[in-house]
């Protein structure tokens, strides 16, 4: 006995501590250590008989509209579960292998504890553990409360003082908790290896199962590891293997011995391999199925006080808090999205494209898309198929300072001149060329005139003429917007872009010059389609929401409405839309639909920098923005391959154009179609525009009067030729049917479907 009390004293570590308290029971003086049973004594009336439990830290979930998670956050990779839902087996080995007399004792297992002190004894090193499972468990609690290093440090200290501690609280704990929620609260806070924390966590990740749905080998497999999970760590290769099913098979043994299990099941058991099937867990937005969507919320969350005091404080609630996210993500709508953009721009093209798409009346971003993949290069190359810029947002959200919005601007110069009066078919001469050196002014009053800068139209053909507020939005006129600007007043264009969210994708504020009206601001896909999906909302503006549910650990659930407010008139609003949907019909974007109503503008920056393309149903809006990531005025679109296509020069109407009307095809495929409401042609229709009537004549082209709309004229005439010809031939090719003898019944309609009210 002498040998065996002189080897105690030079082990102070692990189980052997612990059975130095339990010899110290018995025995007065423990040789070497220096601590005799008034130590002990003491020891337990200093410290607090109640252990002060927190939260455990766990994963952040994301999901979508449907309820299915593309994105997760953790510390550590936990999920805790109730005990109910851990497989009895788990729990079986657990207990067997790591305290066999767990439902016998109080905290503290005085036979167990001696017999390994006096067995690590003999063999001078830890053969076998003496803690029980309540004393574990109240280590693994003092780890996840400890805030450094240093208190992590003192929680894991192979000394005697630990020990009485953890024993301390073991104690108080019995008499807290029945044994049931001792071993759940354990098997959820325990680590397994492989970044698996709790029996869940290590479940899914050694299994891609549930702990409810362990058999005898998983569930003897994850028990073995949870006494050196770093020296078992499957995931560290092929020897760590080998010593993880070594354990597997003491565990087996054990549950045989104990009688949870047969000999011959344990044997059989024993025959079969580990099976793994290792499942990385991510927990970033670059292992996300949406990332830029994901990366759109993590940055919501991190600059909303909401979530916490500082971003120190958001930061850790969002990879500890164990909430779950629902999010506005469609997934129908976000793979329109995507592929609309991946089948015309390359990952590797180093012109990118982005698009936001949102849901008029209540803001709900519905998909967020870029061209490239999200994360770093290989190498940390500048340039390459990756980026860590988020970009249909802005700066705030993980973007860039945005591209210049280019003509997309223009409808809200329309907005301002129709709220003033201003008719459809109202509007004035304009010249070849323009300088604004007169007759701009910000909102303080001050003169913002560029007396330097000449404006030209659309790619520099410098046309002028006579133009009405329908006409000129159509063919995007530069210098009739610019004089619109003028006449209507460039505070008052500025105070309907920010009455509408417009804000710079740099957080900063609009720059009121004169060029407003042709989108000098750079901006971001989501700003401009969140402004745009007003007008489908008839006027009704909402800010982009990208969260629509919170549910805190503790199941209490947090619905986020939407903010929205009645930026303009209604009136106004569908007037916009009215002058828009002509866009498709009589403006840049003609031959080109999504099969059902829409509005929309292209946006074609001076000097091809950038294009744009924004337009709404009443269902859904959308913006689609293209640019070079290398720097939109060193690098402009023009003489260049984007995807399998090479441009001359890229325009909102011939790529971004595209993109647009792919997805909301996509995504609105199968939908019942909404109708715009019908402008009111009291308060907007008629006007006269000097010369364009005559001019009309010369092209033989009949406008309707009230809105502008072109009747007929010898393009329209060819199209429709064209159209009946098509009709003809796709007549002839059709199979051929005999009528049947008696006549044909009527055809009847459940539901009519609604006609366009022109």
């Amino acid at each position: 006995m002498e040998h065996v009390l002189a080897n105690v004293g030079r082990l102070a570590v692990g189980g052997v501590a612990a059975g130095v308290i339990a010899a110290g029971i018995a025995l007065p003086v423990v040789g070497g250590v220096g601590f005799t049973l008034r130590d002990v004594i003491d020891g337990f009336r200093n410290l607090p008989s109640s252990l002060r439990e927190g939260p455990l830290p766990q994963k952040t979930r994301l999901l979508d509209a449907t309820g299915t998670q593309f994105a997760q956050f953790y510390y550590e990779n936990r999920e805790a579960v109730p005990l109910d839902r851990i497989s009895p087996l788990a729990r079986q080995a657990v207990v067997a292998i790591e305290d066999s007399r767990f439902f016998e004792h109080a905290g503290l297992d005085v036979k167990g504890t001696i017999r390994a002190v006096i067995t690590n004894a003999q063999a001078g090193e830890i053969r076998q553990g003496g803690s029980s499972l309540t004393q574990q468990y109240v280590k693994n609690v003092l780890v996840e409360a400890a805030e450094t290093e240093k208190e992590r440090e003192a929680a894991r200290a192979p000394n005697l003082g630990r020990k009485i501690s953890e024993l301390r609280y073991a104690l108080a704990l019995e008499q807290k908790y029945s044994k049931q929620e001792i071993l759940e609260r354990y098997l959820n806070v325990a680590y397994f290896g492989a970044g698996a924390y709790g029996v869940q966590a290590a479940a899914k990740r050694f299994f891609g199962k549930t702990a409810a749905q362990l058999t005898l080998v998983e569930a003897a497999t994850i028990a073995g590891a949870v006494r050196s999970p770093h020296h078992t760590d499957p995931s560290l290769g092929p020897q760590s293997r080998a010593r993880l099913k070594e354990r597997r098979d003491v565990v087996l043994d054990r549950m045989a011995e104990l009688k949870m299990v047969s000999p011959e099941e344990a044997a059989k058991a024993k025959a079969r391999p580990l099976r793994l099937q290792l499942n990385v867990q991510p927990a970033s937005c670059e292992d996300s199925g949406h990332p830029y969507f994901c990366e759109y919320v993590q940055r919501e969350i991190l600059n909303s006080p909401a979530f916490g005091q500082d971003p120190a404080e958001r930061a850790k609630r969002l990879i500890r808090g164990g909430i779950v996210i629902r999010t506005t993500l469609r997934p129908r709508i976000q793979r329109a999205a995507e592929h609309a953009i991946r089948e015309r721009v390359s990952p590797a093209d180093t012109e990118v494209a982005a698009e936001a798409m949102i849901e008029p009346g209540t803001g709900y971003i519905r998909a967020l898309a870029g061209s490239k993949l999200f994360g770093r290069n290989p190498g940390n190359k500048k340039n390459g198929p990756y980026t860590n810029f988020n970009l249909p947002a802005d700066a705030a959200h993980g973007g860039g300072v945005g591209l210049q919005a280019g003509s997309t601007f223009k409808v809200f110069t329309l907005a301002t001149a129709l709220a003033q009066g201003w008719r459809f078919n109202q509007g004035f001469d304009t010249p070849g060329v323009l300088t604004p050196s007169a007759g701009y002014r910000d909102c303080a009053g001050r003169p913002v005139n560029a007396p330097d800068v000449q404006i030209y139209n659309a790619s520099g053909e410098g046309r002028g003429g006579p133009y009405s507020l329908s006409t000129g939005t159509w063919e995007s006129v530069n210098i009739f917007y610019m004089m619109l600007e003028r006449k209507v007043g460039l505070c008052a264009t500025m105070k309907t872009a920010e009455a509408l969210g417009v804000r710079r994708a740099d957080g900063g504020p609009l720059r009121p010059v004169p060029t407003f009206t042709l989108g000098v601001n750079e901006m971001d896909p989501v700003t401009v389609a969140a402004s745009f999906a007003a007008f489908a909302a008839r006027g009704r503006y909402c800010e982009p929401l990208a969260i629509a549910e919170i549910t805190d650990f503790d199941g209490t659930r947090t619905p986020v409405s939407p903010t929205c407010r009645q930026a303009i008139d209604p009136e106004v609003a569908d007037a916009v839309s009215h002058v828009l949907r002509g866009v498709f019909a009589e403006g840049t974007m003609r031959g080109q639909d999504i099969g059902r109503p829409a509005a929309g503008k292209t946006g074609t920056n001076n000097g091809y920098t950038s294009a744009w393309f924004a337009g709404y149903t009443p269902d859904l809006a959308a913006a689609v923005s293209v640019g070079d990531i290398r720097g939109p005025y060193r690098y402009p679109l023009t003489g260049t391959r984007i995807g399998d296509t090479y441009f001359g020069q890229v325009q909102g109407a011939s790529l971004p154009g595209p993109i647009w009307v792919q997805s909301m095809r996509r995504a609105l495929a199968g939908t019942y179609p909404t109708y715009f409401h019908r402008p009111n042609l009291a308060r907007f229709g008629g006007g006269v525009t000097p010369g364009l009537e005559e001019k009309d004549k010369e092209r033989k082209v009949r406008r309707d009067p009230e809105t502008g709309e072109v009747l007929a004229s010898p393009e329209r005439d060819e199209q429709r030729t064209r159209r009946g010809a098509r009709r003809f031939r796709d007549d002839l090719a059709r199979p051929r049917f005999h009528r049947p003898d008696r006549d044909l019944p009527p055809r009847f309609h459940d539901q009519p479907w609604p006609q366009p009210w022109n």
